[in-house]
This record gives C-alpha cells, sequence and structure tokens, in this order.
C-alpha cells in the first residue's frame, strides 16, 4: 500500500543519492558559461558570480533553529557575523518569497553593501521596516532588469501548500509593523516568483517552491533549472508540468536540506527535511522527462563553467 500523499518521507538513500549526483564531480563545467561561478547557500539559496557581479537568490544563512523559529512572536535573529563571512560581495539580492528561510537576512545583506533587494511588495515592506526603502526593488512581472551582465526577469508563480496539502503556510502579505514582532510566523509569504536569470547566452531558472502558474512561464529550452523541490509532492504534477514548461538542459535540486541546522561545508553534517524524498525525485525527472540529467550541490560548493 502507498504512503498516504501528506505523510514525511525521506527516501531511504537520500545521502548516497546526495554523493552520486554531485554536479562539480560531474559535469557543471559544460552546462555553465566560462567565469560564471554558482554557489548553493543551502535551502533555496544561491550565489551566481560573473565578471565581478554577484547575485544573491534567496540567501539565507543564519539558520534560526527549530525551537527558536517555533517561538512565533520572538524575532529571528539574524548572524551578521556570519552573513559578512559566508556573503562578501552582493550586487543585487533576488527574493522569490518573504518566508523566513528565504528572507531573513536580506536586509542585512543589503545594509552591508548598499545593493538593492528585488522582489514583491512584502520584500519591499521588510526593507522599510529594516530602515532602508531606499534598497527594495519592487518587481514587475516579466520585466527584465539588468544587473551588470545578468538579465533578470520575475515569473508569477505559487507556492506548494506544505500544510497537509490544503494550505501554504504564513501565506498572505508581510504586514508586521515591528522588528520586534518579526517572528517566523510574521514572515508571510507574499507574491512568489520564478526567477530567469540570463548572462552571456545562458538562462537560469529558479524556482523557490515547488508550484507553478503554467502560463506565466515564458522561458523554454533553459540551459539550467535550480528547481526547489520541497513540498512537490502537494502540487499536482509538479515535475511533468515545469519540465514540460522549461525543457532544461540540467536539473539541480535544492531546498531539501534541513535547515534548522547550522549551515557547514560539511555534506555529511547537511541532514534532509521531511517531504522531499531526494531519491524520488530523481525518479520523477527520469519519468517525465528521459535523458534529463538530475544534479546537487552541496552546502557551499560552488562551481565554475569550464573555459
Amino acid at each position: 500500500m502507498d504512503a498516504p500523499r501528506w505523510l514525511p518521507l525521506r527516501h531511504r538513500d537520500d545521502p548516497g543519492v546526495q554523493r552520486d549526483l554531485n554536479w562539480g564531480r560531474a559535469d557543471a563545467g559544460d552546462h555553465l558559461p566560462a567565469g560564471l561561478e554558482v554557489q548553493w547557500l543551502g535551502t533555496a539559496g544561491f550565489r551566481l558570480t560573473y565578471e565581478d557581479t554577484t547575485l544573491l537568490i534567496d540567501p539565507y544563512v543564519s539558520r534560526a533553529p527549530l525551537g527558536a523559529v517555533a517561538r512565533q512572536r520572538r524575532p529571528l535573529p539574524v548572524d551578521h557575523g556570519l552573513v559578512a563571512d559566508l556573503l562578501p560581495a552582493a550586487d543585487a539580492v533576488l527574493l522569490g518569497h518573504t518566508h523566513f528561510d528565504h528572507a531573513v537576512d536580506a536586509a542585512a545583506v543589503a545594509a552591508a553593501h548598499g545593493c538593492p533587494v528585488y522582489g514583491s511588495s512584502s520584500a519591499q515592506h521588510l526593507l522599510a521596516l529594516h530602515g532602508r526603502p531606499d534598497l527594495a526593488v519592487a518587481v514587475e512581472p516579466h520585466r527584465p532588469y539588468e544587473i551588470g551582465p545578468f538579465t533578470v526577469r520575475f515569473t508569477p508563480s505559487r507556492h506548494s501548500k506544505l500544510l497537509f496539502g490544503l494550505a501554504v503556510p504564513s501565506d498572505g502579505e508581510l504586514t508586521c509593523d515591528s522588528l520586534d514582532h518579526l517572528g517566523a510566523g510574521a514572515y508571510r509569504c507574499g507574491q512568489v516568483w520564478g526567477i530567469a536569470v540570463e548572462v552571456t547566452g545562458t538562462t537560469i531558472y529558479h524556482q523557490g517552491s515547488a508550484d507553478l502558474v503554467d502560463d506565466e512561464i515564458r522561458d523554454r529550452d533553459v540551459d539550467v533549472f535550480l528547481c526547489g523541490i520541497a513540498g512537490r509532492v502537494y502540487t499536482d504534477r509538479f515535475v511533468e508540468r515545469v519540465l514540460g514548461r522549461l525543457s532544461p538542459k540540467v536539473v539541480v535540486a535544492h531546498h531539501h536540506d534541513d535547515f534548522f541546522r547550522p549551515l557547514s561545508a560539511d555534506a555529511e553534517a547537511m541532514g534532509f527535511s521531511f517531504n522531499v524524498n531526494l531519491g524520488g525525485f530523481v525518479a520523477d525527472v527520469a519519468a517525465a522527462a528521459p535523458g534529463t540529467p538530475v544534479r546537487v550541490l552541496d552546502p557551499l560548493q560552488a562551481v565554475v563553467g569550464a573555459a
């Protein structure tokens, strides 16, 4: 008998799958343009660097433990030392939505580097709470934004219904009126975006949550699909639908790590989230798009396009 669709499961060999599919030990250089560096920051976070310009997508390195997250009314702390150490450069921050595991560090990064944060009106409100409304850019759907050598576009999307397939956690707009009240639950989802990044003829598409608005996706035959896989079991035919739209050359899975643990470059310390099942995702991709390779990175691992 199959397990109920809402039951939290992991694949029995997720650690083995994580080792076997490592992008850096396989063919990352073949999928990226020469000189483009891509680093996984854990959760849905990525750093993209090319020609001295750095984009950060959903950076979350402060990593509040589960106990702190459960105390909904207490503000989640930002680890400013860790942010400085792990995110030493940023020309722009791109937010797919404003749940805490995507947005806690955004304002600190922006303030440290004087860089803009692109995202929803909820992201704009978040920056205003931190006293930096001047650094917020409320994006328009599909509009191209030029950031150094990168062109970025935001695609309207949806968040998966992680609450037993019935609802999005902390749904709605971020409206908190004080940093003193900015606990985990106050980081409301806001508008959700898929993010297309083009650089030197290569398209990278980032999906931070496993749902979509099919007709909004205009990108086709993308080179790299950074696919957040948490909660995909709650979205009808997610893998089939999103791969059918994007037709990627390679899929890089993310948002499968246990983000209540401290961020560490030690892959053995990573841990895996419930409701993810990395091994099952590989099988889903093979069924939906035979021959499409699936890859992963270890936390803080970076890969660079080959010359």
